[in-house]
Formats: structure tokens, C-alpha cells, sequence
């Protein structure tokens, strides 16, 4: 995944919410409309009702086609077990789902269900726009602790994770057989090992295919790159848990790559920006390795028309327990906290969690399932490409590093910060001291 892509953690394409998305639900907008954010726990207003006297629902999310499919197959199954309850689809791609929710909810009008992100849940919920989903059935027993607690706040239960990913290097073994380069050991090799091994590709093969992608800016590689260095992206109260020589460490490692050519020069970084998914470096076979999350690999090799491997992240010790990698949540069930039919949305929400019909439908889509009972339950019926993200994630389990902080309000804003600074340094326009101060001092306001 390049650097400067518009790929996320969580979904095939996209960028992440704009400033402008922002200010119309956080700003101005908001404070112009009639009713405050300052919501209470659900409406006030009588439930939603169709003519058949249904409670009528609307379910937000974003993704490609495929997740289209199988979240409408999910929907159905759900009405077939809940004949009371009408589901509306309402979906898009990334890249305009935010600034059309922030209009939504500093409206009033966001869809009952949310499909939320880890950058934007605590922007929500500190506004008391997301439902506290502990006062309502919905069920944890079975889901994966560690990664329920990313979904709780100050302001409660806001967000029962979709599904489990971690950061991986998904490499294309077409490009490494092309060059005459043996796949690495994943389980003993260093970030110095890496930048070698997409030098030496880059070097043996044909004009525009590259070792590596750079780093993703969806701040996975800087996170991990921060853990193997005693250090977390954020803090336990919110605040930045680096300082600026941290950050400069992985711009100048950046450099470095760049300078081995394990990397494209930063013009064609910046030319893949906008690609899809399907277009990407990985999907097209113009690059070797790429920094991708592990949901993304059925979807990747779909595109690429071939098998495509998951690799452990390098580590400065050459030991794969040192990665420090950890469970995340690939996005959010939510429901926004004026729904006029909380019991409907938390209805739903404990459906797409914990039912194996919607396990079924769903499969490795939005990740590993959360569930455990639900995992076992669909084990069957996944993909060869599920099955490979399903014995990655479980291969890992016992080398995870601690689980972070939270995401505090204003991580939003990271992506855009650590995008535009690493092009600065990678079109030499900034020192990688120099951006690292800069962009350590946008972040901390942006926290602020």
C-alpha cells in the first residue's frame, strides 16, 4: 500500500474524513442547526414505522461491491429472523461517507446503524452522537475482549467491533519468482533485511516494479514501528504517546528505502494516491510487498488473480514475537444516538455480531469474526484466501504485543498530517527532522 494511498485499514479504497467533514458536524454547521449534538441516549420521537406497522431502520455503511453483497445478504437474513423490523441499505465507497455522515448527524438524520471506524468513534461519541449499545441486548459474551474494549468510552459502549484484523505485508510471490528472489523468512527478518530484499527485487526486475510499496499512511507501519520502539501512537489519556525524534527515526528509515530504490520514486507514490484498490501497486503487480491490513487480502488477490502471501511485519531483533503487533478492530457496529428505534438498531447490531446466519453471509469480510462461537460456526464455509487471514491472526496470537490506548478524539485528523509531511520529505522539500517537529506539533493540537 503506498504511503500517500487511499486505501485504509478497513475498507478497499477511499481517504479519510476531511477537515471540511469536520467543521460541518463539529463546527459551525453544528452549531447552526436547530437541535444540539449534545444528544440524549435515543430519540424522543415516536419509533419509525413502515405502512405494514415495521419498525423501519436504515443501516449505513461503506465499501466495494463484494461488501455490498454480503452485508444485503446479512440484512435479509436478519428480517427472515426478525419479520417486525425493515432494514434500509444505505452505502457508498470511503471516500464521501464521512462528509455525507457528518451532514447527516449534525442534521439529525444519521442512519440508525453506523458502520463506524477507529479513527472517528471517539469524535462521535464524546459529541453524544452514538448510542450506549451496554444499555440494550446486545450481547459480548463471546467477542474477543481485548478488542471489545476498543469500543468503549467515557460515554459507554458506542461500537461493538465488526471483526478483527492486524497489520500485515501482503507479498505477491509472481514478482518475487519473476526476479530470481527467494520469499523471506517472516519469522526472523529486520526492517534492514527488508529494505535489502526490495532493493535487490527492484533491481532484478523489469522497469516500474518495485520491492516495496512505502509505508501506508493509515498510521499501522508508524504504529508499529512506534511499539518496537517502547512507544505507542497515543497515550492512556489521549495525548500523542511519541515525540518528534520517534517520528523522525521512521521518515528518515523512509528515506533510506527510497534511496535503495526498494521503493518507487515519490512521483509515482503521489500518481497512486487516488488508485482503488484493483489498481493498486500489489493488485497490478508492480510491487512485491505492500503494508495492508490482513481483512484485505481476499480482496487483493481477487484483483490480482493470484495467491498472494500475508508476511509478519519485520522487527529490529530479527524475532517475529518483537513485531509487537496487535488485535484491532476493522471498523465499528455503532447506532447513532437519535435512532427513534434504539431497540431495533441494537437488534440489528447483535444480529451482525453474533448470529452464524450473519456470520455466513458475512464471512472474513470486515475481518476475522469477532465472535469466537461464530468463527467456529463459519470456519467451513471461508474462502482459501479467509482461511489464510484467519491462521494469520490466530498464528500471532500468542506473540501480540500489549494492546494500546484508545483512539482519542481528534485522531481523525493523523492520516492527513502524516500523508502531507512524508511527501515533504520524500520530495526532499523538508528534512526528516524538520517535518517530524511540524507534524508533531500539528498532532498534538489536532488532540488538543
Amino acid at each position: 500500500m503506498s504511503f500517500l494511498a487511499n486505501h485504509t485499514s478497513e475498507s478497499t479504497s477511499g481517504a479519510g474524513l476531511s477537515r471540511r467533514g469536520f467543521h460541518r458536524l463539529f463546527g459551525a454547521a453544528a452549531a447552526a442547526t436547530t437541535v444540539s449534538l449534545a444528544l440524549t441516549a435515543c430519540g424522543s420521537d415516536a419509533p419509525a414505522t413502515n405502512a405494514d406497522g415495521q419498525a423501519e431502520i436504515r443501516f449505513g455503511w461503506w465499501g466495494s461491491d463484494g461488501r455490498v453483497k454480503v452485508t444485503t445478504a446479512a440484512i435479509a437474513a436478519f428480517e427472515t429472523e426478525n419479520p417486525k423490523i425493515k432494514v434500509k441499505p444505505e452505502y457508498g465507497d470511503w471516500s464521501g461517507y464521512w462528509d455525507k455522515l457528518a451532514t447527516q448527524t449534525a442534521g439529525n438524520d444519521a442512519p440508525d446503524v453506523i458502520q463506524m471506524d477507529e479513527k472517528y468513534i471517539a469524535e462521535y461519541a464524546s459529541r453524544g452522537a452514538l448510542l450506549d449499545l451496554s444499555k440494550y441486548k446486545v450481547d459480548t459474551t463471546n467477542l474477543v475482549a481485548d478488542v471489545l474494549k476498543a469500543g468503549q468510552s467515557d460515554a459507554g459502549l458506542t461500537g461493538i467491533p465488526a471483526g478483527i484484523n492486524a497489520a500485515t505485508i501482503i507479498a505477491n510471490p509472481k514478482v518475487f519468482e519473476a526476479a530470481g528472489v527467494p520469499m523471506p523468512d517472516d519469522q526472523t527478518w529486520t526492517w534492514e533485511d527488508y529494505k535489502r530484499i526490495s532493493a535487490e527485487i527492484t533491481e532484478k526486475s523489469e522497469a516500474g516494479i518495485t520491492g516495496s510499496t512505502a509505508y501506508s499512511a493509515d498510521q499501522a507501519s508508524l504504529n508499529v514501528w512506534l511499539r518496537q520502539n517502547g512507544k505507542e501512537f497515543y497515550s492512556t489519556d489521549g495525548k500523542l504517546g511519541f515525540e518528534s525524534a520517534d517520528l523522525e527515526s521512521w521518515l528518515a528509515f523512509l528515506i533510506e528505502l527510497a534511496e535503495a530504490k526498494a521503493i518507487p520514486p515519490a512521483s509515482t507514490v503521489i500518481e497512486e494516491q487516488a488508485a482503488p484498490l484493483d489498481q493498486s501497486a500489489t493488485a497490478t503487480g508492480k510491487a512485491a510487498m505492500s503494508f495492508w491490513w490482513s481483512n484485505q487480502l481476499p480482496a487483493l488477490e481477487n484483483a490480482a488473480g493470484t495467491e498472494l502471501t500475508i508476511l509478519n511485519y519485520p522487527s529490529k531483533t530479527g524475532t517475529s514475537a518483537d513485531a509487537k503487533l496487535w488485535y484491532k478492530p476493522s471498523q465499528f457496529w455503532s447506532a447513532s444516538a437519535r435512532t427513534k428505534n434504539p431497540e431495533a438498531a441494537a437488534a440489528l447490531i447483535d444480529f451482525l455480531a453474533n448470529s452464524t446466519a450473519a456470520g455466513e453471509a458475512l464471512l472474513a469480510d470486515r475481518g476475522v469474526p469477532t465472535s469466537t462461537v461464530v468463527r467456529a460456526a463459519v470456519a467451513d464455509k471461508m474462502t482459501p484466501a479467509d482461511v489464510k487471514v484467519i491462521e494469520f491472526i490466530d498464528g500471532i496470537k500468542d506473540k501480540l504485543g500489549p494492546v494500546p490506548p484508545a483512539v482519542p478524539k481528534g485522531a481523525g485528523a493523523m492520516e492527513d498530517i502524516i500523508k502531507r509531511y512524508a511527501s515533504e520529505v520524500m520530495f526532499t522539500r523538508q528534512t526528516p527532522s524538520d517535518a517530524a517537529k511540524k507534524a508533531v506539533d500539528e498532532m498534538t493540537a489536532a488532540l488538543g
